[in-house]
């Protein structure tokens, strides 16, 4: 009862009040919108979920540098939305295959091939390329564009100079298989040329439209290839515009009827001037400031589509097709119009306005689209939706140039896609993209490339080194080590690495910075272990481990590294389910084990031979097999599967590195040989002759041989004659030195 009294007096303890953190304020996504031209944070209309409809290419040719820019771009960011931010990412991609440059290339390849069908004789064909130089001259003196005119002028050249063989050897009399040679190449260097005569001449004649299907067939073919090399995702829905041609007449259709469109000469225009002046709507919101800019519009409306009789049929020059009535050799489908082919811009507003509704949350493209493509987009689509909010956020991909100079296609000035991954591997080239803002024009050149490759090995090393950590057995509770003062620090710099690392992606989805801040995490991990290296001690394996996981995810979020991957760079067999890692290591490591107890025992019995056999194993053949030995004094034999192609690359450098430390040595040594012969030579000469032959200085000497007046009899002044004195009495000692030497039996 005392007890039950004193805790009655006490009083029963009450919990104290908790307070929750303050926290802070979380990054928020911001992304540059074209539309607003600042950076905007980006809110979905419907939840997690986003709507994304990405332009894609005009399928008449090989893809090239300049699409890669923009489909791996676009394919950074979509992983980041989906994969580091966790949206719901619905990603639609059209395939443009009617279109003026593809049915002018489609109608002027069949000609060319028609025509070579013909083999026409060495003459015919001179006749025929001269006649096919007259309006490509003129075209020429047309030109204004500089850098279109120097294109022209080089395709002008090609051809003379490939004339010039075939007209001697004609006047020469030539026939057989040496004629026959030279008429090939000039075939072939006036294709273009040749191609563009027989178009004006019989374009009007092709009329089969299953020709202006086969080439964009073949080129979208190709397309899918390159994108799969580049490890770019599919989208998740492709629209090809030739499918969707019922519904662009509908479109059309629906948009006359909202007042906006008119029919002319069995085309469709797009009113903008009315337009313009509804209420709730605005024409060239992208780009105000090109309204009006009829070279961009006509290049816009296509090459077959601008003819002053198609520019009268618009109640505006602003005016856009979007629905053009098909003249004699143009593809056509019937509509209530007339027989006529879809406008370029019309194409993607009917295929992403039938998928994604009448507001999407993200439109990407080239920044070279905007005006006019996606502003008459926006135009045609709002007025067929009558709405003002068609895309949310307008994302555009810088330009490309290569060494610095504009990239073209129509200027014949671009690398494939296929031509640049001979050169570097699909990582590389991402790499490349990764290091550079997506939306500011990135410089595809060497200097580029070497410092995307200089990146991935830094990475590939510290994966490397990690990997090699782990693979020491251990048991489960020895792996976790206390940490001393470095494994706190660098666990610290690790966090603050992670967060910097997230805030780059927030602010419009910086990977530039993003991986800077990774490769400052991996210079951080590299000096802590170098530092433990150099105590003798292994890292703390468990740390590492994590902060090499994190790296390897952000590469993956990025689409630099596969999925299957665990850990760092994977490297595969001859089978695509094949790690060749895992496989081969354990029998890797039992050889360096192995080679480690052979030298071992070498350098206790000291057999040389056979330590230049280990060194040979490690230098020279297992290079060649992709495995690189590290052999470090008092620890362990590093082991790594590499490349092969890169340990070759490195071995060469070695090599190389070598010999120029050999040659600067046998320089060196040369020129101390030569210094010392000199000198040897120097004071060999007794003070009394070394000015005597000097005669073009000095005339009159003293009975020592030192000067004593100049080339014009002139007695020297005091001055000079001290100076010559200090000289004489240098030689003097090193006169004595050389006399010392012989007396001493020293060489000579």
């Amino acid at each position: 009862m005392a007890g039950s009294s004193t805790e009655h007096g006490r009083g029963r303890r009450a919990q104290p009040a908790w307070s929750p953190p303050a926290g802070s304020e979380p990054c928020q996504l911001r992304l540059y919108n074209s539309l607003t031209r600042r950076k905007d944070v980006f809110v979905p209309q419907d939840g997690r979920r986003v709507t994304w409809y990405c332009c894609g290419p005009t399928v008449y040719d090989a893809s090239h540098m300049g699409h890669a820019r923009s489909y791996i771009s676009f394919d950074i960011l979509r992983r980041v939305l989906r994969d580091y931010f966790k949206f719901d990412v619905f990603y639609c991609m059209n395939i443009t295959d009617i279109d003026d440059k593809i049915i002018k290339r489609a109608r002027q390849n069949y000609l060319f091939e028609r025509y070579r069908k013909t083999q026409p004789q060495a003459a015919q064909l001179l006749e025929d390329v001269q006649a096919a130089l007259q309006p490509f001259s003129a075209k020429l003196q047309e030109t204004a564009d500089p850098d279109r005119r120097q294109m022209l002028e080089r395709l002008q050249r090609a051809v003379a100079q490939a004339a010039e063989p075939l007209e001697g050897a004609l006047r020469a009399g030539q026939a057989g298989q040496e004629l026959e040679g030279r008429a090939q190449v000039l075939l072939e260097e006036a294709k273009d040329v040749l191609s563009d005569w027989l178009d004006s001449m019989h374009g009007s004649e092709v009329t089969d439209n299953s020709i202006f299907s086969e080439l964009p067939k073949f080129w979208e073919a190709e397309f899918h290839k390159d994108m799969e090399a580049l490890n770019v995702l599919p989208p998740d829905v492709l629209t090809r515009v030739s499918e969707y041609v019922p519904e662009i007449v509908d479109f059309v259709q629906k948009i006359m009827d909202n007042g906006y469109g008119y029919a002319s000469n069995g085309s469709v225009y797009f009113d903008t001037v009315k337009f313009a002046n509804s209420e709730g709507h605005s024409y060239g919101k992208l780009v105000p400031e090109a309204v009006g800019d009829q070279k961009a519009l006509h290049e816009g409306e296509g090459d077959l589509s601008v003819s002053a009789e198609r520019l009268s049929e618009k109640r505006s020059p602003n005016d856009f097709a979007l629905w053009k009535a098909s003249k004699p050799g143009e593809p056509s489908w019937p509509c209530p119009w007339g027989k006529g082919r879809p406008g370029w811009h019309i194409e993607c507003s009917a295929m992403a306005g039938t998928l994604l509704g009448a507001s999407m949350d993200i439109h990407g493209g080239g920044c070279d689209l905007r005006f006019p493509h996606h502003d008459n987009e926006l135009a045609q689509s709002e007025a067929y939706f009558e709405n003002d909010c068609w895309v949310r956020y307008f994302l555009h991909t810088g330009h490309l140039t290569i060494a610095g100079c504009k990239m073209s296609k129509s200027l014949k000035n671009f690398i494939t896609i296929k031509d640049a991954l001979k050169k570097h591997s699909a990582r590389q080239l991402r790499l490349a993209f990764l290091m550079h803002s997506w939306k500011d024009t990135l410089d595809y050149s060497a200097n580029t490339m070497e410092s995307a490759l200089q990146y991935e090995r830094l990475l590939n090393e510290f994966f490397l080194n990690v990997k090699d950590l782990l693979r020491t057995p251990m048991e489960a509770a020895a792996q976790f080590e206390k940490w001393e003062d470095e494994e706190t620090e660098l666990n610290k710099s690790f966090y603050t690495k992670k967060a910097a690392v997230h805030q780059a992606l927030c602010d419009n989805i910086d990977t530039r910075t993003a991986l800077e801040e990774m490769r400052a995490l991996v210079g951080r991990c590299n000096l802590y272990m170098a530092a433990r290296k150099a105590a003798r001690r292994r890292p703390h394996r468990v740390l590492l481990e994590s902060i090499a996981h994190y790296l390897t995810h952000m590469l993956k979020v990025f689409g630099a590294i596969d999925e299957e991957s665990s850990l760092g760079f994977p490297l595969r067999g001859a089978g695509a389910s094949l790690n060749l890692e895992s496989t081969v290591m354990p029998y890797l490591q039992v050889l360096s084990e192995f080679r480690e107890g052979v030298r071992r025992i070498a350098r206790e019995h000291r057999v040389p031979e056979v330590l230049q056999l280990s060194d040979a194993l490690r230098d020279d053949v297992l290079p060649e097999l992709g495995v690189r030995l590290e052999d470090h004094e008092g620890l362990p034999t590093v082991v790594k599967l590499a490349d092969r192609d890169t340990l070759l690359r490195e071995r060469e450098e070695k090599s190389r590195a070598e010999e120029e430390k050999r040659r600067k040595k046998e320089e060196a040594a040369r020129k101390r040989r030569e210094q010392e012969a000199a000198k040897l030579a120097k004071m060999k000469i007794p003070p009394s002759e070394m000015f005597l032959s000097e005669s073009d200085k000095y005339s009159k000497f003293d009975e020592n041989g030192l000067p004593t007046h100049d080339t014009e009899g002139k007695e020297l002044s005091k001055g000079q004659a001290k100076k010559l004195r200090k000289l004489f009495e240098a030689q003097e000692k090193l006169h004595l030195e050389y006399l010392q030497l012989v007396q001493n039996g020293g060489s000579p």
